[in-house]
């Protein structure tokens, strides 16, 4: 609906031009009224209406005097002027000025309802234009951006000036993309928009641009402000692991790093469809991927050929035949580390676990042929690895599918369960090692593992991973002058103030206290042995 501003000096003027016509059936509303010319300015400025009805002659300012000024200052809406005299020079003046329509007093029902109609008309076709002039540059802009997401523009031909950037609303010193999915990607709906994520309002996009692709936003980050609204959200979900409902819980997000041209955000784009196409290599959890986190996948490519396939089965099923369940893992988790690095789509990754497993299956199935192993059907297997979105999560499929290889060709008693966790411990001591993250990899429940691990050793499973750290420590403390929480972090204890709480509460005293004593002792010793042997 389209407004109309009334001004008369006189109240039984602007009462009967309020009641004269049907406003509302003709489309429009009354926004406002004012008595003279100064208010009437001002109030035409502040609230824009489609049209102003004024008498010429008003106190303050006259009705020419301020349709001039409302002209000078971009007022563009019509103007219809009321006059009680018939003078041309005042007409010249009106259509000098813009005036779309000079009706004089007493006004005609008629003639104001005939001067409505036809000014409506121009301004749904104003509207109309305006309209369409605003949905193509919302296209140029469109393909604009995607060819310089692309990198397909034609260079030699595109110049985007400093006035288009800013017409186009593009003009940043700094920009960075963003694409996010859905962390499960079973839902093709968003739950949250990305301004809500950021706590901005984006009004003209000023802050950045959404380019919809599937199920996949891209994300153009404008301006300083837009960056560092976007690293506070990174910041405040990194540091603790997402709730269940909270944003991150529900997104996965990858970025690629800042640039300072808008020409050069393909190379931000880049960065970040790689990462989301690496997505397979994530952790558990994991809810993003920066561009610092590139290099690693390309510092030292790796390919997968039919010979790492038979080395890998082969090794595999010499492991599970003999029980080395230690092994099993840790050649499980080499080959993982390999094929981070690997430069093979997914779908090719996904081919040779299962064509592993497979011969895996085939071997075992020929060795023990008198033993019926619960083996999954072939078409079973490759459906279960193809399903699997993680890396990981095919580990795990493996990892389970061993163990139960294991289970059915040998008796191992429980007493050889518990020589391979304390091997596994002594050896991965520096990672953060749980009863519940190695449990399975053992194929028992953590809390079944846990209770037969301390009736067996003597302590409990947690008990047990301090002990061989604390002694680690030792060794440390006096065989080289490492800082105490550069120790700390060699033995697997992030916090160097929980690593003194231990120390102090298996050793008795704190860990510069026993470096200090027995570095005190060994210069005792080292002295009187140089006496004795002087003697």
């Amino acid at each position: 609906m389209y407004t109309i501003f009334i001004s008369d000096d006189e109240f039984a003027i602007r009462e009967g031009l309020k009641s004269l016509v049907d406003w509302e059936a003709l489309g429009f509303k009354i926004c406002g009224e004012a008595s003279n010319g100064s208010d009437s300015l001002a109030n035409i400025l502040a609230k824009r209406p489609d049209i102003s009805i004024l008498d010429i002659r008003m106190p303050k300012l006259h009705g020419i005097d301020v349709i001039k000024e409302a002209r000078e200052q971009g007022y563009t809406g019509k103007f219809i002027l009321l006059s009680g005299y018939s003078d041309f020079r005042y007409a010249q003046n009106a259509i000098r000025y813009g005036v779309d329509y000079y009706l004089t007093k007493p006004i005609d029902e008629d003639e104001l309802s005939l001067a409505i109609s036809e000014l409506k008309t121009q301004l749904d076709q104003e509207y109309k234009k305006d309209n369409y002039i605003s949905l193509c540059k919302r296209k140029a802009k469109y393909v604009i951006l995607q060819e310089l997401l692309t990198n397909t523009y034609e260079s030699d031909s595109f110049i985007l000036s400093a006035t288009d950037r800013i017409d186009l609303n593009l003009e940043a010193d700094i920009y960075q993309v963003v694409l996010y999915e859905n962390f499960d990607k079973t839902i093709s709906d968003f739950a949250y928009n990305f301004a809500d994520l950021l706590k901005i309002a984006n009004k003209g996009n000023q802050t950045f641009e959404c380019i919809s692709d599937e199920n996949t936003n891209i994300i153009l980050l404008k301006g300083n402000y837009a960056l560092k609204k976007f690293q506070d959200f990174l910041n405040h979900y990194e540091k603790l692991t997402p709730q269940k409902g909270s944003p991150l819980d529900s997104l996965f997000l990858a970025y690629g790093k800042p640039v300072t041209n808008l020409t050069d955000i393909h190379q931000s784009y880049e960065d970040a469809l790689a990462l989301i196409h690496r997505r397979f290599f994530c952790s558990p959890g994991q809810h993003s991927l920066g561009y610092e986190e590139l290099p690693t996948f390309y510092i030292e490519k790796k390919e997968i050929t039919d010979d790492l396939l038979q080395n890998y089965a082969n090794l595999l099923t010499d492991h599970i035949q003999t029980f080395n369940r230690n092994k099993v893992s840790e050649t499980l988790n080499q080959l993982k580390e390999y094929l981070f690095k690997v430069d093979d789509e997914i779908p090719a990754i996904k081919l040779f676990l299962t064509d592993m497993y497979l011969q895996i299956k085939e071997k075992i199935n020929h060795l023990y042929s008198t033993i019926d192993i619960p083996f999954p059907t072939n078409s079973t297997i490759i459906e279960c690895i193809d399903s699997k979105y993680y890396l990981y999560e095919i580990i795990e499929f493996l990892s389970e599918q061993f163990e139960m290889i294991m289970r059915s060709t040998g008796n191992s008693s429980r007493d050889s369960i518990i020589d391979d966790v304390i091997y596994y411990i002594d050896h991965n001591y520096k990672n953060n090692i749980k009863l519940e993250t190695i449990a399975p990899l053992f194929g028992y429940n953590s809390a079944y593992l846990g209770k037969i691990f301390s009736k067996t050793v003597g302590i409990s499973f947690n008990s047990y991973v301090d002990t061989v750290r604390i002694n680690q420590s030792k060794k440390l403390l006096l065989q080289n002058d490492l800082k105490v929480y550069k120790i700390s972090e060699l033995i697997g204890y992030k916090n160097v103030d929980y690593f003194h709480k231990k120390f102090k509460k298996y050793v008795g005293i704190s860990p510069a206290e026993y470096r200090k004593r027995n570095k005190a002792r060994q210069s005792q010793e080292e002295s009187a042995s140089t006496n004795e042997n002087r003697s």
